[in-house]
């Protein structure tokens, strides 16, 4: 019985080591060839939570995969177990193996200088998540996480989770309109409307409203557009002309009977300068003097009259 069971123990050995051989067959074809590949362990500590990143997750780099996450955990078991626990303060301690040459701390210190920042993203709708390196403008508005630790790895500073901030920005937002006053603002919106029903319409005593302005407005408007017709306007300026050279006589006849007037007025006055010499001199003269000659009409002048 021993001498026929002895090929089954040597068939069953040799087929589990072909099944070993062929899965470390398969391990190595899928697996890249990482596991002879240069390596080196960076390490980033979160505030918020990290649901959905597991071990195994991939590390990209502007969406490069350029590594994966070995291990997650908390600050207060890794570096922080001497400290009482009120003290802790309990960060996620995420590490991560980069594949390629090995980079020294003073590079990596260099990188983070440079703004190099992790975040975890999300992959889609699936909601598994990775991390994702990244040199980013707004770096200083969120500074570096504090810690009071020697690190076992190099650390790279990370950003809030982007869903995170859009959450607590809707809580915030959420706060606010609780904190506001609703119903007095509501009130002040139905008083807003009122005035501007009261704008537009009217209120029936005296004020007419815009609407009725406007309608006003479209009539001055049209009587405009009458008034500057082109025959009506050809009209008027006809009527203009006709009233400028009316103007332009009566200037002129004006003129002249001025100039007649003045020199009226001036052989008047020389006549006045001539009688006040005469009255100062010699007043006598005025009274004694000879009677002025008798005027006599002349015979021809006569005629000539008579005639007309």
């Amino acid at each position: 019985m021993s001498n026929n069971s002895n090929p089954n123990y040597f068939r069953l050995g040799a087929f589990v080591l072909a099944a070993i051989g062929v899965l470390i067959t398969v391990i190595l074809i899928f697996g890249g060839g990482k596991f002879f590949q240069k390596s080196f362990m960076v390490e980033t500590y979160i505030k918020q939570s990290v649901t959905g990143l597991d071990a195994g997750a991939a590390v990209r780099f502007r969406g490069v995969k350029i590594g994966q996450v070995t291990s997650i955990g908390l600050s207060g078991d890794i570096y922080e177990r001497d400290l009482p626990f009120h003290d802790r303060r309990q960060y996620v301690v995420v590490r991560m193996q980069i594949f390629g040459d090995k980079v020294n701390p003073d590079q990596i210190g260099e990188f983070v200088k440079n703004n190099l920042r992790a975040r975890i993203k999300s992959m889609g709708i699936t909601g598994v998540n990775y991390v994702e390196f990244d040199f980013v403008a707004n770096a200083s508005s969120t500074p570096p996480l504090p810690f009071s630790w020697k690190p076992e790895y190099p650390v790279i500073p990370s950003l809030p989770n982007q869903a995170d901030e859009i959450i607590s920005g809707i809580q915030n937002l959420i706060g606010a309109l609780n904190n506001m006053n609703l119903d007095g603002t509501q009130k002040k919106l139905d008083a807003l409307l009122g005035n501007l029903n009261v704008l537009m319409a009217g209120d029936g005593k005296g004020n007419e409203g815009v609407i009725e302005s406007v309608k006003q407005l479209n009539v001055i408007m049209a009587r405009i557009a009458k008034a500057t017709d082109k025959e009506e306007l050809g009209v008027l300026m006809r009527e203009l002309a006709a009233a400028t050279t009316s103007l332009r006589q009566t200037i002129t006849s004006v003129q002249g009977d001025t100039v007649l007037t003045m020199e009226n007025i001036k052989q008047a006055s020389e006549n006045l300068n001539e009688f006040s010499r005469i009255a100062s001199q010699s007043p006598s003269s005025l009274i004694w003097s000879d009677p002025p000659k008798k005027i006599t009409p002349n015979s021809s002048a006569g005629q000539s009259g008579a005639q007309k």
